[in-house]
C-alpha cells in the first residue's frame, strides 16, 4: 500500500531520515511500548506528551477517585456519629454527588471544543479540591450535601473530558493503552483510600483537635490542589486549536499535528444548522452512547467479601467451624483485582499492537466470556468447595476490561468532527452513570448477597445485548464503508489504517492491509470506516 503524500512533513527535521526511521517494523521493544520503534523527533514528543498529559490524567483520575469515595471511608470512621448521620444521610449525599456528576459532563467536554483544556481540566480540580477541603469543616450533613454536589459537579467533566483529550493527541497506534493507564489508575484511587482512611484515623485523631475522619477531607485536599496547580502550568492547547504549547518545540508541534492530520482528527468547527441537523441524523448519537451505557451496567458487582462473612454468621453458619477473620476478608479478594488489571492491560497492548487499533474483537471477547461466568454463578454450589468458588471469584472480572476501549473506539469513529467527539464520549459516560445509579439497587440487592442469582441473570441479559449492539454497530459502519466507497471517498479511517499499517504492521506484503477496527472486507472494498 502506498503512503499518501504529506506537505506538512516537509517541515519535520530530515524528511528522507524521518520517513526511513518511520516504515522499520515493529521490534520487540516497541511492542512493549510503541515510542521505541519511533523516529527521535517523534519519541521526544511523545514522551513529552506522555510526561505531561498521561502523567496528569492518571494522578487528577486517582485523586478524583480518592475524594469520590472519601465520604464513605469517614462515614465508617467517625462522621455518622458526629453529623448524627443514623437515617439515610449517606445515601443522600451518593445522590447529590450523583445529580452533581450527571450535569456537568457533557458541558465540560463540549467547553473543551472552544477553551483550551489547561484552563478547564485544572480548574474542575481545583474546584472539587476546595470543596473536599471544605468538607473538614462541615457541622451537619445538610452542609456536607452541598459540598458534595459541588463535588460531583467539578468531577463530572474530569473522565469523559481526559477521554476527549487523549483522542485529541495520540493515535490509534498509541491510544488504547495508555486510556487503559489511565482508567486504571482511578482503581487504585479507590483501593487508596481505605489505607490512608486508617492511618490518619491512627495517626491523626485529636491532632489541633480535629477527628481523624476530618484529617482525612484535609488530606486528600492537600493531595489534590497542587497537582491542580500543576495543570495550569504544564496542561497544553490541543494541537489542532493551533496554539503551541511551552514545552514543545516549533518541530514538535508541527509533527503533533501531522500525525492527528493523518488519522482524520478535524479540529473545531463552527455550530451551524446544518451541523446540528447532521449530528441528530447521525446513528453514532444513539447507537455510540448506548455501547458504553450497555458495557458499564453488565460489570458484576463484587461479591466474593459478601460470600466471605457469610462464613462469620452465629447462626446456621453455611460451613460450621469455618469463619474468616476481618483482615482475610479484606485481604482475600485483592487477587480478583491484580488479575483484572493484568488482563485488561493485555486488552489494551494487544488492541494497539497485534490487532492494529481495532478496539471491536475486545467488546466481543470480553463479553462472552462474561455472559458464561454470570450463567456459571447463577446456579454455583458456594460453599461446596471452598476453593473452587474463590478460585471463581477470582477470574470473574476477567472480561470487563473493554470500556476505555470503547471511549476509544467513538473517538476514533466522530474523528472528524471534534465536537461531535466530545459530545458522544460525554454522553456515553453519563448515560452509563445514570443506569449504574438506579439499576443496582432493583438487581444487586444487598439482601440478595452473596449468591445475588438476580444480579448475575441481570450481567448475562445485557452482555447478550453487548453482543447484538456491537454488531449493529458494525454493520451500520460497513453500510458507511460502502456508501464512502462507492462515492470515491477517503473516509478519516482510511487514514487510521493507513498510517497505523506503516507504523505498526509486521507483514511485508502491502496487499493485506486491514482498518483497525473492522473486519476485512473484499479486497475491492478496501476502504474502510472505524
Amino acid at each position: 500500500m502506498s503512503r499518501p503524500s504529506d506537505p506538512h512533513a516537509e517541515s519535520v527535521g530530515d524528511l528522507e531520515a524521518y520517513k526511513e526511521q518511520y516504515e522499520q517494523k515493529s521490534t520487540w521493544k516497541g511492542r512493549i511500548w510503541d515510542t521505541f520503534d519511533r523516529p527521535p523527533l517523534e519519541r521526544k514528543l511523545l514522551f513529552k506528551v506522555d510526561a505531561v498529559i498521561l502523567t496528569f490524567a492518571s494522578l487528577g483520575y486517582f485523586i478524583k477517585n480518592l475524594d469520590q469515595t472519601n465520604t464513605n471511608t469517614a462515614f465508617l470512621s467517625g462522621m455518622k456519629e458526629d453529623l448524627n448521620m443514623y437515617g439515610n444521610e449517606l445515601v443522600t449525599s451518593t445522590s447529590i454527588w450523583t445529580v452533581g456528576y450527571v450535569i456537568g459532563q457533557i458541558p465540560s467536554n463540549l467547553l473543551l471544543t472552544r477553551v483550551e483544556p489547561r484552563w478547564v481540566i485544572p480548574a474542575l480540580e481545583l474546584g472539587w479540591g476546595l470543596a473536599t477541603l471544605g468538607s473538614y469543616a462541615v457541622k451537619s450533613y445538610k452542609s456536607l450535601y452541598a459540598l458534595r454536589f459541588l463535588v460531583g459537579l467539578f468531577e463530572s467533566g474530569f473522565y469523559p473530558g481526559i477521554h476527549y483529550l487523549l483522542g485529541s493527541w495520540y493515535t490509534p497506534a498509541e491510544i488504547g493503552k495508555r486510556a487503559m493507564i489511565f482508567w486504571l489508575a482511578g482503581s487504585l484511587g479507590q483501593m487508596f483510600s481505605g489505607f490512608l482512611q486508617s492511618a490518619a484515623y491512627n495517626h491523626l485523631s485529636g491532632v489541633h483537635g480535629l477527628a481523624g475522619w476530618r484529617w482525612l477531607f484535609i488530606i486528600d485536599a492537600i493531595i489534590t490542589l497542587p497537582i491542580a496547580l500543576f495543570g495550569f502550568v504544564f496542561f497544553p492547547p490541543l494541537p489542532l486549536q493551533g496554539k503551541k504549547t511551552w514545552w514543545l518545540s516549533d518541530e514538535e508541534f508541527e509533527l503533533a499535528q501531522t500525525r492527528l492530520k493523518r488519522v482524520g482528527r478535524a479540529g473545531k468547527q463552527p455550530w451551524t444548522r446544518a451541523k446540528l441537523k447532521g449530528l441528530l441524523l447521525s446513528w453514532h448519537t444513539y447507537f455510540l452512547p448506548i455501547l458504553y451505557v450497555i458495557w458499564n451496567n453488565q460489570w458484576p458487582q463484587s461479591a466474593m467479601g459478601y460470600w466471605l462473612k457469610s462464613f462469620n454468621v452465629k447462626k446456621n453458619p453455611p460451613v460450621p467451624g469455618k469463619t474468616f477473620s476481618v483482615s482475610q476478608i479484606n485481604v482475600l479478594p485483592l487477587p480478583q483485582t491484580a488479575i483484572f488489571i493484568f488482563v485488561a492491560l493485555a486488552f489494551a497492548w494487544l488492541s494497539d499492537g497485534l490487532f492494529r487499533g481495532r478496539r471491536w474483537p475486545f467488546v466481543y471477547i470480553g463479553a462472552v466470556y462474561s455472559l458464561i461466568i454470570a450463567a456459571v454463578m447463577r446456579s454455583f454450589p458456594l460453599y461446596r468447595n471452598i476453593k473452587a468458588t474463590q478460585a471463581m471469584y477470582y477470574i470473574s472480572q476477567i472480561g470487563q476490561g473493554a470500556g476505555p476501549l470503547i471511549l476509544t473506539f467513538i473517538n476514533e469513529l466522530c474523528s472528524n468532527d471534534t465536537e461531535k467527539r466530545a459530545l458522544l464520549v460525554a454522553a456515553a459516560n453519563d448515560l452509563a452513570y445514570v443506569v449504574q445509579a438506579v439499576a443496582p439497587n432493583f438487581v444487586w440487592k444487598t439482601t440478595e448477597f452473596p449468591q445475588a442469582k438476580k444480579g448475575w441473570t441481570w450481567s448475562l441479559a445485557l452482555n447478550i445485548a453487548l453482543i447484538f449492539w456491537m454488531t449493529a454497530i458494525l454493520l451500520l459502519v460497513r453500510r458507511d464503508q460502502r456508501k464512502a466507497f462507492n462515492e470515491g471517498i477517503n473516509s478519516p479511517e482510511d487514514n487510521v489504517s493507513e498510517q497505523y499499517d506503516v507504523k505498526a504492521s509486521d507483514s511485508d506484503d502491502e496487499s493485506q492491509d486491514r482498518s483497525p477496527h473492522l473486519p476485512v472486507l473484499e479486497q475491492s472494498q478496501n476502504h474502510t470506516l472505524h
